[in-house]
C-alpha cells in the first residue's frame, strides 16, 4: 500500500506518571478509550470553546517509554506546547516537541501500512482513512514516497475536514469542524477546557455552521477559500478541493432558505450540491428533521 509522509504534521510527546490524567482533564476526547490497540481523536480548546489544535492521540508502549504521542498540525505545535505547559502546573508530566526527530506517514488510499513502519495506528476518525504511523524522521523517505495531494484527495472524498485548510484554528468550534461526528468530543466525561460552551451547543442544537462535503458542477474545482453564495447572499467558505469535490464551512440554515427559494448554490462561478456521508448524523437541508439539531 503506498505511503505518504505528511510534512504538515508535527509530533508532541506527553509522558510521565500523570500523562493520562493530565490530558483527560484538558482535552475534548475520552482518554480512557486510548489504548495500545486504539488511538483517539481530540482537541485542545480555548476557554471560549474555539479549537487551538486538533490531534490524534497515540499510546506508547511502556518498553518504549510510555505516555502518549500527539499527531498534530505542524503549524500549531508551538501554540499547543505553550498551552500544555501552561496547564501542566504540578502534574508529573514531561512535554517534548519531536518535530526534529519524528515524522508522520499515512496510507495513500485508506489501507494498511507495513508493520515495521514505526508506531502504526488506525486513524480513529474513520476506518476508510486507513493507517498512519509515527516513525523516525531520517528514515521516513524510505517508507513513504507518495505525494501529499493523493492523501488529501482521499480525505476530501471521504468528507474529513483538515485544520488550516477547511477551518481556521482559533476561530472554529468543534461542532463546526465535525469533531462531534468523528469521535473527537466526549459529552460524558468530566470537565475539559471549553467544555461549557461545547456542551451548550450540543444540548441546545445551536451549531448553525458546519463543514459539509460538496460536489461541483462538471467535476471542476474552484479556488480554495472562495466564498459560497446563493441568490446574492453569502453562505460560507469553501476549503480544500480535489477531483470536483470539496469541503465547505456553511451556514446550513441559509443553505436551506436558498434551496427553498430555488436558488443555485454557487462557489467561484461553479454550481454545487451538498453530499451527506454516512458518518454525519445531523440532518442536512432538505431532510424532514432539519432545523431541530442542525
Amino acid at each position: 500500500m503506498p505511503a505518504i509522509r505528511l510534512v504538515d504534521r508535527g509530533v508532541i510527546r506527553v509522558s510521565g506518571d500523570d500523562a493520562r490524567d493530565f490530558l483527560q482533564n484538558i482535552v475534548t476526547n475520552e482518554m480512557d478509550e486510548v489504548t495500545l490497540e486504539r488511538a483517539g481523536y481530540g482537541a485542545l480548546l480555548t476557554p471560549q470553546g474555539k479549537i487551538i489544535g486538533d490531534f490524534l492521540v497515540v499510546a506508547v508502549p511502556e518498553e518504549e517509554g510510555g505516555g502518549f504521542l500527539l499527531d498534530c498540525p505542524l503549524l500549531q505545535t508551538a501554540d499547543l506546547m505553550k498551552r500544555l505547559k501552561l496547564y501542566k502546573l504540578r502534574a508529573r508530566v514531561t512535554l517534548d516537541d519531536l518535530g526534529e526527530s519524528a515524522a508522520v506517514i499515512a496510507s495513500a488510499d485508506g489501507g494498511k501500512l507495513p508493520p515495521d513502519a514505526g508506531l502504526v495506528y488506525a486513524d480513529p476518525r474513520l476506518p476508510a482513512l486507513g493507517e498512519r504511523a509515527i516513525t523516525d524522521r531520517d528514515g521516513a523517505h524510505e517508507i513513504a514516497g507518495g505525494e501529499m495531494e493523493r492523501y488529501h484527495a482521499h480525505r476530501i472524498g471521504l468528507g474529513i475536514p483538515d485544520g488550516g485548510r477547511d477551518f481556521a484554528y482559533g476561530d472554529a468550534f468543534p461542532h463546526e469542524a465535525l469533531l462531534d461526528q468523528l469521535g473527537g468530543v466526549s459529552f460524558k466525561k468530566g470537565c475539559f477546557i471549553g467544555q461549557e460552551v461545547v456542551s451548550r451547543m450540543q444540548h441546545r442544537g445551536t451549531a448553525r455552521s458546519r463543514i459539509v462535503p460538496v460536489v461541483f458542477s462538471e467535476g471542476l474545482n474552484p479556488e480554495d477559500g472562495v466564498e459560497a453564495s446563493a441568490g446574492g447572499k453569502p453562505l460560507g467558505r469553501v476549503g480544500s478541493c480535489a477531483n470536483g469535490r470539496g469541503l465547505a464551512l456553511l451556514r446550513l440554515d441559509r443553505v436551506a432558505d436558498a434551496l427553498a427559494a430555488g436558488h443555485v448554490l454557487d462557489a467561484g462561478g461553479l454550481a454545487f450540491t451538498l453530499e451527506k456521508p454516512g458518518f454525519i448524523r445531523f440532518p442536512f437541508p432538505g431532510e424532514p428533521e432539519f432545523g431541530a439539531a442542525a
